[in-house]
């Protein structure tokens, strides 16, 4: 069994690491911390867990958490790297699922996160985890870095066209819309239900912390840098992400549905629907999958590509269970095999 230890169990993705850990065969969830909620009950904060876990919320200490096999952090910007050497040092792998490991350039990140880096030389030892990518430096990692949720539904979207070379790299265009959970769990006015229901708006269209991270992973997939104008916006939903995606064509490229099956044929959580498709949000709620149907509107220079997942699974939890999971040898979906909810 694997004993994992989850730093941050309060949150939003914390209780999806719970809740989908919760059922996995090679998992021992030993440690799970809180400042805020040390000494009270997992199951008296998400009484969905109840019968499932015995564990208390706990003070975070190298000593506890040195005792497991892997150490996930679901924790705000910048309180893994304060951490993370000590951790390394005494054989400890981890998953950061915020964003202190995923951007290379150290300049870049302290301007986008406002903050100096505590240990910008595991920044380059870090491995991006997007198994679409990087699955064979995943499972050779002691640090990974996973991906936010808009660079997920993104590079997933580009992949296939900009390895191929088929698209403009200097006029990509990706509009994007997440439910409010994306926002955390914190208390926050914008994301009230009386601000955020019956409400749509755009937000961080001078430049969003996402921007960056997928900036550079779609340069790493083209070989180049890239042009990219990135939109994201609010929708009165608690989950999901829809991204909409714009490329203009080098050239006419009549099998864009084979570029795309031929791709993703053999990862297990990306699904390439049917031409003339239009994946819907609901179709991966609680589930680990991207779904992705491409269009060419009017057999014109511009294609489309639709990128559906679910931003607490496939881009949080569900996303560092699959890194876990290469980690370890395991089969990829090992705890992973969930159905979407619907309705």
């Amino acid at each position: 069994m694997i004993k994992v230890g989850i730093v941050g169990g309060t949150g939003y993705t914390g209780v999806e690491l719970l809740r989908l850990l919760a059922r996995h065969p090679q998992v021992e969830v030993s440690v799970i911390t809180s400042r805020t909620e040390a000494g009270m009950k997992v199951a008296d904060i998400y009484p969905n867990l109840r019968g499932y876990y015995d564990l208390a919320f706990s003070e975070p200490t190298l000593e506890s958490l040195s005792a497991c096999d892997l150490v996930f952090f679901a924790t705000p910007n910048g309180v893994a790297m304060k951490q993370m050497r000590e951790l390394l040092e005494r054989g400890v792998r981890a998953i950061d699922l915020a964003a202190d490991f995923r951007i290379k350039d150290i300049d870049t990140w302290s301007q986008w996160y406002g903050m100096e880096h505590a240990c910008a030389d595991l920044v380059e030892e870090a491995v991006y985890g997007l198994p679409e990518m990087n699955r064979s430096a995943i499972a050779k990692a002691r640090l990974v870095a996973n991906p936010g949720c808009y660079p997920t539904a993104t590079l997933l979207g580009y992949l296939p066209l900009l390895e191929k070379g088929l698209i403009n790299r200097r006029r990509l265009i990706a509009d994007c819309k997440s439910g409010a959970s994306g926002a955390g769990r914190g208390a926050n006015v914008g994301t009230l239900l009386c601000e955020a229901g019956e409400n749509f708006k755009a937000y961080g269209v001078a430049g969003h912390r996402h921007l960056p991270e997928i900036k550079q992973g779609l340069s790493e997939i083209s070989g180049y840098p890239v042009g990219l104008t990135f939109i994201p916006h609010l929708v009165p939903m608690i989950r999901g992400i829809h991204a909409t995606l714009y490329g203009v064509l080098n050239d006419p490229h009549d099998d864009l549905q084979g570029v795309f099956e031929t791709r993703y044929a053999n990862e297990p959580f990306v699904d390439v629907m049917p031409a003339g498709s239009m994946p819907e949000t609901r179709s991966v709620k609680g589930g680990n999958q991207c779904r992705i149907a491409v269009h060419r509107p009017q057999n014109d220079d511009t294609v489309v590509v639709l990128s559906v997942i679910d931003n607490l699974v496939k881009g949080a939890a569900g996303q560092a269970i699959q890194n876990m999971n290469i980690m370890f040898g395991l089969e990829e979906d090992c705890g992973l095999e969930v159905v979407g909810l619907m309705p």
